[in-house]
Formats: structure tokens, C-alpha cells, sequence
């Protein structure tokens, strides 16, 4: 009688063996969400960078299957979509002359739609800036709403084929088109945003209240993120140095910020507002979407009995 080696068991057992307190994984993981970069909490909690990395693609995978799958049939009034600025190991512009760039290095844009009432996240994309992308995030809110809803975005030329494509005439749309003028600091060669220097208001399809016609709530949104996000920090070393890692760490905070953290003037979590869930959960509850998704050792352990001979 023979034992063969299972490598499923052998990997489930390692990691099972290998795994850190409960109280090491919720820190590491409100660390990460409250801004934190990974080596200072490698530093603070006392483990490797290593295990910092992999606990956050454990998190990241863990959260987007789950936002995938519960973010659906969502009942809202009024979106806003906007796209936030980021990069991967180096600006655009600075690329080609970056050492040994990966192929994804260089400018992200991470696009999210915000259900207005809820401040709920409905949908999150990153990636470029273009018709594609425009298109595949479109498609995406659509398939999550469960009614007509007043769509509002920033006068991108990209929304306008993306957004006919994804709901054809069952919407309200409006762009909210901003002018901008030179900010003092740029002649000084400093970073500043640019000056607002006027808006335009401008019905696309349906009929959109003009009123409620702003990105108000979803650039508050943005900043949210830059705040909670160490790798979205302006002026910082902090910036992600591979893609999915960004990916993931969004995953992670978007999941956290619709069903673990209560929003200050609803007094729930954004989630809970908008009926998608009944109970305000805490990030040991994401970390029991993790060991959800681990593999469960079986009843002889780490090997399988072969009987065969």
C-alpha cells in the first residue's frame, strides 16, 4: 500500500501552517486602506514584504470576486462616473527613459461610477483612457443597474459612444464640461491643479434634471481614494511598481469602502444604503473572504492514500 503525494493538500497544509494570527492580517489590511505603504507596515507589524504582497493579492482577488458578484440589480437615481489619474513604476512621459520598464509601466486611470444617493461604488475600471476602455466601463454600470437612472459624467469625448452603447436611449444623460485656465504655480515650474474658470452644462439624451447635473460626488470620491490609497499619493515614492498590485489594492478598498466603513453623513455604509447588503461588516470579514477562497485540506491532511496497488 503506497502514499502518493496530493500537491493541492501539500500547499493547502504549507499555507494553513503558514498563516499569520487573525489579529497580523485585519492590521496589515486596515494599514493598507488607511494609506499606509506596504513597506512601513512591513516595518510596523513586524513581517516581510513579502507576506505584506501576498496578503494583499489574497484580499484583492478575494474582493473582486465578491463585489463582482454582489454589486448586481443595484436600484439608483442618479450616477456620476469620473476618471481618476495614476501610474504604474513611471509617468508616461518618463517611460522611455525608465530602467528596465515593464510593459504595463506608465499612466492608469482607474474610472469609477457612484450611485449619488448611496455614495455607493457601483463599478470600478482601471486602465486607459480611451474609447475601449470608455466602453467596456459603460457596459459594465449598465449591467449592474436595475432601473433608468440620470448618468452624469465630465465632458470626456469617450462617454458619448460609450455610453449610447451600453444603455441606447433607456437614460438621462448630461456631461458637466469644465474650462480651465493656467494655475499661478505652473510658471514656477511647481505642480497645482489647473483653475476652474467655468462650467457647461449639456443634455445628451433623455432629460436630465440640469439641476442635478454635477461630478460633485464622485470627485469627492476621488479624493477619498487618494487618501486611503498610499500608491494614489501625489508627489511620493509610494507609487505601484506592477499593475496588479494596484489592481488588487483598489479591489480591496472598494470593497471595504462600500460595506465596512460607515459614511459620515448616512450614518450606515454605502452598501447598506443602497439595500445591497443589511449588515455592516469589519475586515475580519474580508479576511474570511480569504479563507473562503483557500483550499480546504482534506481528512488525511497532506496526503492522499493511493490504493491502487
Amino acid at each position: 500500500m503506497n502514499f502518493m503525494l496530493d500537491y493541492e493538500s501539500i500547499c493547502s497544509y504549507i499555507n494553513f501552517m503558514n498563516k499569520l494570527p487573525l489579529h497580523k492580517r485585519t492590521m496589515i489590511l486596515n494599514m493598507l486602506v488607511e494609506g499606509s505603504s506596504m513597506r512601513s507596515i512591513s516595518r510596523v507589524v513586524g513581517v516581510s514584504i513579502n507576506t505584506v504582497t501576498k496578503l494583499l493579492i489574497q484580499a484583492g482577488e478575494a474582493c473582486a470576486e465578491y463585489h463582482n458578484a454582489t454589486v448586481r440589480n443595484v436600484t439608483a437615481s442618479r450616477v456620476q462616473c469620473d476618471e481618476t489619474w495614476s501610474f504604474c513604476y513611471a509617468k508616461q512621459k518618463n517611460v522611455k527613459t525608465a530602467k528596465n520598464a515593464p510593459e504595463e509601466a506608465g499612466d492608469l486611470w482607474t474610472w469609477t461610477a457612484l450611485d449619488v444617493d448611496s455614495k455607493m461604488i457601483i463599478s470600478y475600471l482601471v486602465g486607459g483612457r480611451d474609447s475601449e476602455y470608455a466602453m467596456e466601463f459603460m457596459d459594465d454600470v449598465a449591467s449592474r443597474l436595475a432601473n433608468r437612472v440620470q448618468v452624469t459624467t465630465d465632458g470626456h469625448r469617450a462617454y458619448l459612444e460609450a455610453v449610447e452603447g451600453a444603455f441606447g436611449s433607456n437614460i438621462d444623460y448630461a456631461q458637466l464640461i469644465k474650462m480651465y485656465g493656467a494655475s499661478s504655480d505652473s510658471t514656477k515650474g511647481r505642480y497645482s491643479p489647473a483653475n476652474c474658470t467655468g462650467i457647461k452644462k449639456k443634455r445628451i439624451d433623455g432629460n436630465p434634471n440640469i439641476e442635478d447635473v454635477n461630478t460633485s460626488f464622485v470627485e469627492r470620491q476621488n479624493l477619498t481614494m487618494r487618501m486611503s490609497m498610499r500608491r494614489f499619493t501625489r508627489l511620493t515614492n509610494g507609487f505601484s511598481k506592477k499593475i496588479d498590485n494596484h489592481v488588487n489594492m483598489l479591489s480591496l478598498y472598494f470593497v471595504h469602502y462600500n460595506f465596512c466603513r460607515i459614511h459620515k453623513s448616512l450614518k450606515m455604509s454605502p452598501a447598506m444604503a443602497a439595500s445591497v447588503s443589511d449588515a455592516l461588516y469589519d475586515m475580519e470579514w474580508i479576511v474570511g473572504l480569504i479563507d473562503e477562497r483557500a483550499p480546504k485540506l482534506g481528512r488525511r491532511g497532506p496526503y492522499k492514500k493511493d490504493i491502487s496497488n
